[in-house]
């Protein structure tokens, strides 16, 4: 098993706990995209993915993410499709009943994560990377 597939699985290990304080993993001028969702965007270094994730957890009640599947698909990109859990804080919504199949791609260099896109559209990643479903 890589060295990268290890980090990425060691990150999913705490997320699915509901743990998000760990942040080691990143490269300090980490990129984090949202490629689609609610709220699409980029944000650069750790400070900014700190808050951009706080802020989107203030939106749920016990949000939490389970990695279906784990794909390598070069020397530096992992694919991990999920599936998120969790209630709108306001709406009162169960994520689960809006069916959504989301995907991640964390970019890997020297041991640390420089670049995460997450795909609220699990569709649109296979898209975007070329891949099919």
């Amino acid at each position: 098993m890589s060295t990268n597939l290890d980090l990425v699985r060691s990150i999913y290990a705490d997320w699915e706990r509901g743990d998000w304080s760990r942040a080691e993993w990143a490269d300090p001028d980490v990129d984090l995209v949202f490629a689609d969702g609610p709220s699409p965007g980029c944000y650069r270094g750790l400070a900014a993915m700190a808050d951009v994730w706080r802020d989107m957890l203030r939106n749920y009640e016990d949000y939490r993410v389970q990695a279906e599947e784990y794909r390598e698909l070069d020397d530096e990109r992992v694919l991990v499709l999920l599936h998120n859990s969790g209630r709108g804080k306001y709406s009162g919504v169960k994520i689960e009943l809006l069916a959504v199949k989301s995907a991640n791609v964390f970019h890997v260099r020297d041991g640390r994560v420089t670049r995460l896109v997450a795909y609220w559209d699990r569709d649109r990643a296979f898209a975007d990377l070329g891949l099919e479903a």
